[in-house]
């Protein structure tokens, strides 16, 4: 579960231990989505490019990142949802972690990413409150 109210991923595994983590959040409830959804895809240094509508708001953004380039900002791991567009990430810009920063994912620390990735089968249910 992510609640984008309070900032924060709760990761239950399999055998039933749960785990929290810290989350950035969409910046406006205009970019925010809310209910049940599932990781259809994983992804170890995602590459990344803005969606048209982030296009439109920052047409200085690069069209196109590379995955393990510094500056991507789907960090090392990439959950990807069954909504277009929408992923649980990391981020290098650990400033963002705590607020509202993004323009719809959850993003998580590397380290914390990687972990919930490691734990995380494609088909997992998601639900973002």
């Amino acid at each position: 579960i992510s609640d984008t109210t309070g900032k924060v991923l709760q990761h239950w595994t399999s055998d039933g231990q749960m785990f929290l983590y810290p989350t950035s959040v969409p910046l406006s409830d205009e970019l925010t989505r809310r209910g049940y959804t599932e990781v259809v895809e994983k992804r170890v240094n995602p590459s990344w490019a803005p969606t048209p509508s982030m296009r439109k708001r920052n047409p200085e953004w690069p069209a196109f990142v590379p995955g393990g380039d510094p500056t991507n900002p789907l960090g090392t791991r990439a959950l990807y949802l069954s909504w277009q567009y929408y992923r649980i990430h990391g981020t290098h810009d650990t400033r963002k972690i705590g607020r509202r920063s993004s323009n719809g994912c959850i993003g998580l620390y590397n380290e914390h990413i990687e972990e919930v990735f490691d734990r995380t089968p494609v088909g997992t249910k998601v639900k973002l409150i």
